[in-house]
């Protein structure tokens, strides 16, 4: 009996999934204790703020683009919640609302940057990654301590998902984001033409799609992932920091990338994100488990694994173009 065929675009999400579980069980045997629930929960938490943004990244490399302003957008979230909370004794809901509101306007000002002006995504994204982060330093250079007890109370937050297994808010927030995310992208008017944007601009034109509205909905989607990534970090150090962020751009990009999202565009997967995300936070939680090796040696590691993933993408484009 003949098995059914994978199609290509599904390769690159089957292949991200099977390194994520050879890794996984490969330290699991390797390191004592790695595969206790302790160690699971750390490693979603501690990444929770990353895959967040990676998300955000996705939509906008699977649009086309690119949105390198990531980062600094974390750290400008950071300090400017710390400080409004620390020292402004605005309310965290308030506060929280006022920032995401704020990383969504500003991704949509480059998102129509780069739609009406037909300016490129790399340009418009690297000038917001400048300007976020020089606001960010503005505000404050020094570490912001966020000293308040609804935001105390709500890091210690813990859901139990199992017995004996509990997970931190932020944890919890990255999950639940990526189950929305996730139908966003499959289910939605928006998400169709996220896809069909980065596959053919021309192509969505001509079918009638709002290729403008998309274009903006995109980079607005990124900005306001990003921010709540920001405040997923405050909430996860209880301290605002116009650093914080600095080379997460390319940390979410790497996940994304990994993930089987095409850097041309047209093709990727929300669900291969959390994969790329989970690898990158694997490595580095079993380069702590091993103790003896430098923490560059995470980027690389992340260095081969992006390298062959591309190349793995570049085959399967050229086998599809074969076929064509």
């Amino acid at each position: 009996m003949r098995l059914p065929k994978i199609p290509s675009r599904h390769v690159s999400l089957l292949a991200t999934t099977v390194v994520c579980l050879v890794l996984y069980l490969v330290d699991a045997v390797v390191y004592t204790g790695f595969a206790s629930a302790s160690v699971f929960v750390n490693l979603l938490a501690d990444n929770a703020f990353l895959g967040i943004a990676a998300i955000g990244m996705t939509f906008v490399i699977i649009s086309g683009g690119i949105d390198l302003s990531v980062g600094s957008m974390v750290g400008f979230t950071s300090i400017l919640v710390a400080t409004l909370i620390g020292q402004y004794h605005v309310h965290p809901v308030v506060a929280a609302v006022t920032v995401l509101a704020l990383g969504a306007l500003f991704g949509a000002g480059m998102g129509a940057l780069i739609r009406w002006f037909e300016l490129p995504p790399f340009l418009v994204t690297l000038a917001g990654m400048f300007l976020a982060r020089g606001l960010a330093l503005v505000i404050s250079q020094e570490s912001v301590p966020i000293e308040n007890p609804l935001c105390s109370a709500a890091s210690t937050v813990r859901v139990a998902v199992a017995p004996g297994v509990q997970l931190p808010l932020p944890a919890v927030v990255f999950l639940a984001f990526f189950v929305i995310a996730l139908y966003v992208a499959q289910l939605t008017r928006f998400g169709r033409n996220t896809y069909a944007l980065g596959g053919s601009s021309t192509s969505a034109m001509l079918m009638g799609l709002p290729c403008g509205r998309t274009t903006v909905l995109v980079y607005t989607f990124s900005g306001f992932c990003s921010t709540l990534a920001g405040l997923i970090f405050s909430l996860y150090t209880l301290s605002g920091n116009a650093t914080a962020g600095v080379g997460l751009e390319l940390d979410a990009i790497a996940a994304s990338v990994i993930g089987g999202t095409l850097l041309s565009g047209g093709v990727g997967h929300v669900a291969g994100t959390l994969m790329g995300v989970l690898i990158l936070g694997i490595i580095q939680t079993a380069i702590t488990f091993q103790g003896t090796l430098s923490s560059w040696w995470t980027r690389i590691a992340i260095g081969v694994l992006l390298l062959a993933f591309i190349l793995l993408q570049r085959l399967i484009q050229s086998r599809a173009a074969a076929r064509g």
